[in-house]
């Protein structure tokens, strides 16, 4: 009722990801470059790599300082000019990153990220012998339809229990010294 769904995740329309897309990348360059830390902190956070995120951080100051020298200098100034093209051309370097990150992320076939096959190394019978399956790969397909087996053996760990208690058993009765009264016949089976 309350667990996890069959299906992979909701993913948003071809609409609402061009939307998107285009508001990131102009939200750095329309803005003469000061808000192009916006579309590189979308790159920090869909990526998640140490460079995008110093780009990111990186890009706030640079931004604002070249502000600073346009609004301070007169506009006569060649330092205006220079601040006003790394401004430009900061919002132009980040949008252009941004759109080629955010394409490669979207075309990107995803893999289902749920819960692995209880056996991950191999699928068994259902998938044909002996197909390695891990917990992102997707299960080979059937060339033929296999009927599942009809006795399903105990699991591993079950069966490393059941020997440890045998042991166990065998053990407490050789330090009891009932051995020898019942004849080195195992009761109860």
């Amino acid at each position: 009722m309350y667990g996890n769904s069959a299906g992979p995740p909701p993913t948003r329309g071809a609409a609402t990801v061009i939307t998107l897309r285009v508001l990131y990348a102009a939200a750095g360059f329309l803005t003469c470059g000061l808000l192009a830390c916006v579309p590189l902190f979308r790159v920090a956070v869909l990526r998640g790599r140490w460079y995008d995120w110093t780009a990111a951080w990186v890009s706030l100051p640079l931004s604002i300082a070249c502000l600073a020298v346009v609004g301070s200098l007169p506009e006569t100034d060649h330092r205006t000019d220079a601040a006003m093209a790394g401004l430009l051309l900061t919002g132009a370097a980040a949008a252009a990153y941004f759109l080629v990150i955010d394409i490669r992320v979207h075309s990107a076939p995803r893999p289902f990220a749920g819960n692995p096959p209880p056996h991950a190394h191999f699928a068994g019978p259902h998938y044909g012998p002996g197909h390695p399956v891990g917990p992102y790969t997707p299960p080979a397909p059937l060339q033929h339809p296999v009927a599942p087996p009809q006795h399903h053996p105990a699991p591993a760990r079950i069966d490393q229990v059941r020997a440890e208690l045998d042991e166990l058993s065998d053990y407490l009765r050789h330090h009891d010294g009932r051995d020898g009264r019942d004849g080195g016949h195992r009761g109860g089976r």
